[in-house]
């Protein structure tokens, strides 16, 4: 009960530095882009620019994070960088649950096919920044990469026993969902936790389609299913989580304003939800300030807050 205390109290006096001290999890977090630009500041001297407007694609995104952020940091040890940055900011805001990882082909492009530096070089971050953080190793799946080839990409991460979740993201229209199908059978005999970004861009349909194609346990954004009440009662009714990332929905034009943000909706609907920070870097979206802005701007109570930010901690295990 102290923590609840504690974070209502927060919220309601507007204290930033008491809201970052209270537990919270992140699970929708895009790991290197998970820095923050004062920490690559500090430790790099690059200066990464803040977003100056509205992005309207998925192709502004990467060709802002390219011009801004790749080109400095094509390296192993450039991402070791930032994903340092990540664990900090992660420590730094009361994140005790961190689901962060690697895409497939990175293994191949940053560490030359050798999945234990991979392992090692994400272990050895997190313990260096963060020990007490309950890290979640996730793999990632680019939706714009051939199957055949994700398939052999993701053979060593099958074969290693640290791995707990599996993400689909990029392009929601780059190709049918149901081709992923065989590569989530895997994952699930895997038993790894199974998610999938779906519903920032298409509709409520798809993401009704790509939980039962794919056996999702939860869905990276999800807001589309808004649009829909028998996809929300069926989500609900289902007990499929959605980890939302409110500022990048509103930074990457597919919400109007935090004040108008469909969550409100899907809350009411009963369908689970927690509230993430997707890409810290160009959002400025720490855990934290969504749930600052959030409040601020009156689309949940202070105790509603609370009872999302327990949704997330009781999904992982984590009980107050």
């Amino acid at each position: 009960m102290r923590n609840t205390e504690l974070f209502i109290q927060a919220l309601e006096n507007s204290d930033k530095e008491l809201l970052k001290k209270i537990p919270k999890t992140d699970l929708h977090n895009h790991s290197t882009s998970g820095c923050s630009r004062e920490y690559i500041k500090k430790y790099s001297s690059i200066n990464i620019p803040k977003l100056g407007e509205k992005l309207k694609s998925m192709d502004e995104m990467h060709q802002w994070m390219s011009k801004n952020i790749d080109s400095y940091f094509e390296t192993a040890e450039g991402r070791n960088l930032l994903l340092e940055g990540c664990f900090q900011v992660a420590k730094d805001d009361g994140v005790v649950v961190l689901e962060v990882g690697e895409d497939v082909w990175g293994n191949g492009n940053y560490y030359n096919g050798d999945i234990s530096k991979l392992i090692a070089h994400y272990k050895g971050a997190h313990k260096k920044i963060c020990p007490q953080v309950d890290f979640r190793f996730q793999v990632g799946l680019s939706r714009h990469c051939p199957i055949k080839l994700l398939e052999e990409w993701m053979e060593p991460f099958l074969m290693q026993d640290c791995f707990y979740s599996i993400d689909l993201y990029c392009d929601e229209f780059a190709q049918p969902i149901k081709n992923f199908k065989p590569l989530y059978k895997k994952a699930k005999e895997k038993g790894w936790l199974l998610k999938a970004h779906v519903g920032e861009w298409g509709t409520a349909d798809d993401v009704k389609e790509a939980v039962e194609e794919l056996e999702l346990n939860e869905v990276q954004h999800g807001i589309a299913a808004a649009n829909s009440p028998h996809v929300m009662n069926w989500l609900r009714d289902n007990k499929i989580q959605l980890n939302i990332t409110p500022t990048s929905n509103v930074l990457l034009s597919r919400v109007e304003s935090i004040e108008k943000h469909p969550i409100r909706k899907l809350y009411d609907y009963g369908v689970r939800v927690t509230i993430n920070s997707d890409d810290i870097i160009i959002f400025d979206s720490e855990v934290s300030k969504e749930y600052m802005r959030l409040y601020e701007v009156k689309v949940f109570t202070a105790s509603e807050l609370n009872q999302i930010r327990l949704y997330g901690l009781e999904s992982r295990g984590h009980h107050e």
